[in-house]
């Protein structure tokens, strides 16, 4: 999972198909593999003895902690998303799921894939809805040009092409 300042939730509650399997199957591995297996583990650390000093007691309670915070997270998220599938007949207009092709003034270019807030990863370019240059796309087409102010100065991209794959 990213990481977000504490307080700091998603502010859009759209994602993808894909984003949408993903959390789900984290939620089930989490409940049905991992929760089990750690509460197994601290019933045996239990089982030795003295827990003040038990240091497999101490993290695998630790850990459950951190399962269960993760469980009640994704099932109360998942209840709120909102699945957004790719349009049937899409044209060349940025829209959420989009892979957006941008090249620079330099004539680099860079690809990004618009998803939800939940999914973001700017490693694999994926890109939050509610990030500055998605806010800057939506709505672009093939052969805009857009301005996105960063701290380190503003940068201009012409779109080069959209379009509604997976990255």
């Amino acid at each position: 999972m990213p990481f977000r300042r504490k307080g700091a939730g998603p502010k859009s509650n759209y994602i993808t198909p894909e984003g949408h399997a993903a959390l789900r199957a984290e939620l089930d591995e989490l409940w049905t593999d991992e929760r089990p297996r750690v509460t197994q583990q601290v019933a045996d650390a239990a089982a030795l003895g003295d827990r003040s000093e038990n240091a497999e007691y101490i993290y695998g309670k630790k850990r459950l902690r951190e399962i269960d915070k993760r469980v009640h997270y994704l099932a109360k998220r998942l209840e709120v998303l909102v699945v957004v599938k790719p349009p049937e007949n899409p044209d060349d207009t940025v829209r959420f799921g989009a892979t957006v092709e941008l090249e620079d003034e330099e004539g680099n270019c860079v690809r990004y894939r618009i998803v939800g807030p939940d999914e973001f990863d700017a490693h694999e370019g994926k890109i939050s809805l509610d990030g500055p240059v998605a806010k800057a796309l939506i709505g672009k087409r093939e052969g805009d040009e857009v301005t996105v102010k960063r701290p380190k100065g503003p940068i201009t991209y012409e779109v080069v092409g959209v379009s509604y794959s997976t990255i």
